[in-house]
């Protein structure tokens, strides 16, 4: 039985997480639960699944994780408050199950140096599928990453027409229910831009070598190339139960965990070229990683300020990824990564593209 600890318990990963865990008590027990804000949720949850060890916050989810034993550190929490939690699950040995992609985008080398082989296993549906499809062939037979993504809400629009979009537009996402912020970063695809770097930390493929694909249908989830051209797809119907369940328990499958696809009625499946003039925040995304350093914090921080903006109607909703690009393009490294040179980067990205919104 893997006994388990989740961050953000009471987010959209975490609600998840804990249907998986209560439909299989004989795999799993969780032991710690942390939340942002939500405290009644999180007594609430707490109670009925009989756990004893919470934290509410970033920094008491950091704590947590130091204090219980467990097997697996489920990180769902948003944001790139979630570094310290990950770097404490990873110190304590845990595997952790990493739902909070910014964290390793934001860390970068500072968390690979302090993961041993395979203790991040990604809950990403995309990630998920690539850590699946790696498993037909060897690192070295790896010719190319391919993510997909499903277009978001504004799919086929040109940029121009995207200058009127409004808040209540950019979170109908047509497939996945999210919160606001990666909702938001779906309709900008600056959350594909993200995966881009997260696939890079994970999987050590040059981002020269990671390609994306616009898959409305949100059936395939990711796929790898291999050098004799072959090329291995993970599909199942859209339902983050099944990638959670994979990072509780990697590398065993969870039986009865998902609903399979049904391959006794028609179907359609369409692959898209994605359009970098209407959406640009892919090719600054891997401009950004290529750049590595305190680069992707900024990168993250100064989006996450554009989009709490956006919702406040401060800005338009293309200003998003201008004012992150216009914070990255103005930013000067720093020589160290540490905890304190990100943190100090982060804050100095919020406060440049609150200037700019301003």
């Amino acid at each position: 039985m893997k006994r388990v600890v989740i961050l953000g318990s009471t987010g959209s990963i975490g609600t998840q997480a804990l249907e998986v865990i209560r439909s299989h008590p004989q795999r799993f027990e969780v032991v710690g639960l942390s939340a942002g804000t939500n405290w009644a949720e999180l007594a609430e949850q707490a109670s009925s699944f009989s756990v004893a060890d919470t934290a509410l916050g970033a920094d008491e989810a950091e704590q947590l994780v130091r204090d219980v034993d467990a097997d697996v550190v489920l990180n769902g929490i948003t944001g790139s408050v979630g570094l310290g939690p990950t770097l404490a699950a990873l110190a304590a040995g845990r595997t952790l199950a990493l739902a909070n992609k910014e964290s390793l985008i934001v860390g970068g080398d500072l968390v690979r140096r302090a993961a041993a082989p395979g203790q991040i296993v990604p809950v990403d549906s995309e990630h998920s599928a690539i850590a699946q499809s790696l498993r037909a062939g060897s690192g070295s037979e790896v010719r190319r990453l391919v993510l997909t993504a499903s277009g978001g809400p504004f799919r086929g629009r040109t940029r121009a027409s995207l200058a009127t979009v409004t808040p209540e537009e950019a979170l109908a996402h047509p497939t996945w229910k999210m919160g606001r912020v990666v909702t938001t970063n779906s309709a900008t695809l600056m959350n594909k831009g993200l995966e881009v770097i997260e696939a890079h930390l994970l999987f050590d493929v040059a981002f020269e070598n990671i390609d994306v694909t616009v898959h409305p249908q949100s059936i395939v989830h990711s796929m790898v190339e291999f050098v004799d051209g072959s090329t291995i797809a993970q599909a199942s119907p859209p339902d983050m139960r099944l990638p959670i369940s994979l990072g509780l328990d990697w590398p065993d499958r969870v039986p009865g965990v998902g609903v399979p696809l049904d391959w006794t009625t028609a179907q359609q499946w369409s692959f898209e070229p994605l359009d970098d003039a209407a959406f640009p925040a892919v090719e600054l995304a891997k401009r950004v990683g290529l750049a590595g350093g305190t680069y992707p914090a900024v990168f993250n921080a100064a989006n996450e300020q554009a989009v709490h903006a956006f919702h406040d109607r401060s800005i338009g909703f293309l200003d998003i990824v201008d004012i992150v690009q216009r914070v990255v393009d103005e930013h000067e490294p720093s020589s160290e990564l540490s905890r304190e040179s990100l943190a100090d980067a982060e804050a100095w990205a919020r406060r440049a593209a609150d200037q700019l919104i301003d």
